[in-house]
């Protein structure tokens, strides 16, 4: 591959090595997303993920390869169980140690990347204490990247993997501490520069990273790639291990965006063999994506057969050879409609036998089919010299679309049938059911709704004047077409969720929603069938729906029926952070309102009454310009005549005038009336409580010593 042809970039030639030189070709052995400890409890499967790995190293050692290249995910879990560490290190230091010369010199750093504080360095052949035969190197992937905030910062299994001196842990990236350092700071990417003859290597790691910031970091073009000066005469590698296939905006890596110098791209994550090399259009770089060496899902992808791939460099030259695996356990998956075979076969689907009878004898067709191709590979491999190895119990998943169909067996109970002969019997069938009136549009459309600031006629001003949280979540919810829950009742849960901060908002809703539901189902106490099921279902949301409006509409008007019937209550709307007291209604009024002194209060000599009027204002923290017949009465029901307009004010203004007008001991009457007329005059003045006051602990106070001033005047 000296030149990339616009031929080659259609794909028709395949990238090989015209004249291969022995002492100047690097032979790899590419491999990634191994999944070591992968369902490592199951009695069937346990020992899948770290079976495929000893064969990966077996065909290392077969190929007689310079290193083994891995593209993360060695682990399956950040903290592999300590059974998982002993066999991978065992593994390799059965098949990685030993005398054979390595052949390729290290001309990068050997330092750059060790641990510090210690003298081994970075890069194990390196090392005088260590014979090792094969070098590993591998990047992190998503399942075992780094974690935590120790002295030694975040750590992973390969970290320990590294220090032992087993494998060579590459594309490790320093994250930024905070937001404005990760403004001013890329990813740097720093190779491992090899050397075999004539060929020279420069190995490029990126360690998995969030998709979205990887995105941004290539489209704001700071991947900063440390390439030797003469960058064209090497061949340039890129692991990486992120999202191929968009999964939403921003959440994947574009083929293209990538630096023209590099020759080959290793794509880790993406589980699907798609081992030979791709052209990218518009580039001269091939992509290879080996592929996950097990099954960690039962998916579509996942039934391609493994591979790992033997990898020849020769100056700016390559070639790849795909090798499958063989220890892989078969995996085939199928689908079946119910309706349609029911119509080919002539069973009626409303008969659970028949239904029954239909999927084993599908599910037993699929075995046959994963056993023949079990039987196909090892008579392949057996003709080559290979030793047979014994058939295992095949993988196997039959999707079932199950619409029109009224009841459905237990698939675990299906699957025990199935004991012995498959190895995953408690998941073989899965049910699902197509949706009516739902195409492949509008489900795109309830991923990405058309909301209301959308509209391309409004200004930038005009959208942000129309952000509401409530409004965009309830158009949102309405996009979705919810079968079982209310929009109404699920946009408060998450308005309760977000702004009271209450985590079980959401999932109460939810449970108390299809309690309800089935509640109200059941009420209806009539026999239907599944068609009519949607209907009924739909008509009793309604009507909860229905009662949970009315409901709120009632709380609502009780809640503005505490509060007086007078031009205040649109006036509360407009200052958010008035207070009750400010609206009309107050904590204190029930409290004050039961209190016996009213009535000695209405007998007592006009200039006497003046500290009774002013016993409101303190205990309630009330504004003056109210007559004392409408101060006692603010949380009946039916109301005496609105009063005159009060000044609005706040409760910590009032409650300190309060505090600084109540008569210490009130020793005379004569005292109490001076003082009265003293706060007549200057209970407009607007002053502040003093700071660290509780306003509820003073308006106590005041209306206690209001109390002993009544009862000191009517002796």
């Amino acid at each position: 591959m000296s030149e990339h042809s616009e031929d080659e970039n259609i794909g028709v030639p395949l990238p090989s090595i015209r004249n291969e030189y022995a002492d100047d070709t690097v032979k790899i052995l590419l491999a990634t997303d191994n999944h070591i400890g992968y369902l490592e409890r199951d009695p069937i499967r346990g020992q899948d993920s770290i079976n495929a790995f000893k064969e990966i190293l077996q065909l290392a050692v077969k190929n007689d390869v310079d290193f083994i290249l891995l593209a993360g995910d060695l682990f399956h879990e950040n903290r592999p169980s300590r059974d998982c560490l002993y066999q991978v290190m065992a593994l390799l230091r059965e098949y990685t140690l030993g005398d054979r010369p390595v052949q390729i010199e290290l001309l990068s750093d050997p330092d750059d990347g060790k641990p510090p504080g210690y003298s081994f360095p970075a890069i194990n052949y390196e090392d005088p204490n260590l014979n090792v035969a094969i070098p590993v190197f591998s990047i992190h992937g998503n399942h075992d990247d780094p974690q935590g905030a120790g002295p030694e910062g975040a750590l992973c299994a390969l970290d320990v993997l590294s220090v032992s001196g087993l494998i060579n842990y590459m594309g490790k990236i320093d994250l930024p501490l905070n937001d404005a350092e990760a403004q001013n700071t890329g990813i740097a990417v720093k190779p491992v520069l090899l050397r075999k003859g004539n060929t020279r290597l420069g190995l490029y790691g990126i360690g998995n990273v969030k998709d979205q910031r990887m995105h941004f970091e290539l489209r704001s073009n700071r991947v900063r790639m440390y390439m030797p000066r003469d960058k064209d005469s090497w061949f340039n590698m890129l692991l990486l291990h992120q999202n191929r296939v968009a999964h939403g905006p921003q959440q994947s890596v574009p083929e293209g965006m990538f630096d023209n110098s590099i020759d080959l791209v290793v794509w880790g994550h993406e589980h699907d063999c798609r081992i030979v090399p791709e052209p990218v259009a518009g580039k001269r770089y091939y992509i290879t994506q080996p592929g996950s060496s097990v099954a960690t899902s039962l998916a579509d992808g996942e039934s391609l057969e493994k591979h790992v791939a033997l990898l020849k460099i020769q100056g700016k030259e390559f070639e790849l050879t795909p090798i499958p695996l063989r220890s892989v356990r078969p995996f085939v998956i199928d689908d079946v409609v119910l309706s349609e075979a029911a119509e080919e076969e002539g069973f009626d689907i409303n008969d659970k036998i028949e239904v029954a009878k239909f999927l084993k004898q599908k599910v037993n067709e699929l075995i046959q089919r994963a056993n023949a191709q079990w039987d196909e590979r090892n008579a392949r491999a057996v003709a080559e010299g290979e030793p047979e190895l014994p058939r295992p119990l095949p993988l196997v998943r039959l999707k079932v679309d199950t619409t029109g169909v009224s009841e459905m067996s237990n698939p675990v109970r299906f699957g025990q049938e199935f004991q012995g002969q498959i190895a995953n019997p408690r998941d073989v069938l899965t049910f699902h059911r197509s949706k009516k009136g739902v195409s492949r549009t509008s489900k795109i459309k309830a991923d990405e709704p058309e909301l209301s600031i959308d509209d391309p006629n409004l200004t930038i001003g005009e959208k942000l004047s129309k952000v509401r949280v409530q409004t965009l979540v309830r158009e949102y919810l309405a996009a979705q077409e919810l079968q079982l829950l209310g929009e109404g009742g699920m946009s408060e849960a998450i308005e309760t969720f977000v702004e009271k901060d209450d985590i079980h908002a959401i999932q109460g809703h939810v449970t108390a929603s299809l309690r309800s539901l089935m509640k109200g189902v059941q009420a209806t106490g009539e026999d239907f069938d599944e068609d009519d099921f949607e209907e009924i279902v739909d008509k009793v949301r309604s009507e909860q729906e229905k009662e949970r409006s009315e409901k709120q509409a009632e709380k609502t008007s009780k809640g503005k029926g505490k509060a007086k019937a007078t031009n205040e209550e649109s006036d509360a709307s407009v200052d958010s952070m008035l207070m009750d007291i400010d609206a009309g209604g107050s904590d204190f009024d029930m409290n004050v309102s039961d209190e016996p002194p009213p009535p000695k209060r209405k007998a007592a000599a006009p200039k006497k009454a003046a500290p009774a009027r002013k016993a409101p204002a303190r205990g309630r923290g009330k504004a003056v310009a109210t007559p004392p017949s409408d101060d006692d009465d603010d949380d009946d029901d039916e109301e005496e005549p609105a009063p005159a307009p009060t000044k609005r004010t706040n409760r910590a203004a009032v409650l300190s005038q309060s505090s600084k007008k109540a008569p210490a001991k009130a020793p005379a009457r004569k005292t109490a009336a001076s003082k009265a007329s003293a706060s007549k005059q200057t209970q407009s003045t607007l002053s502040f409580a003093p700071a660290g006051r509780s306003t509820r602990t003073a308006a106590t106070r005041a209306r206690k010593k209001v109390a002993e001033t009544i009862e000191l005047d009517s002796d």
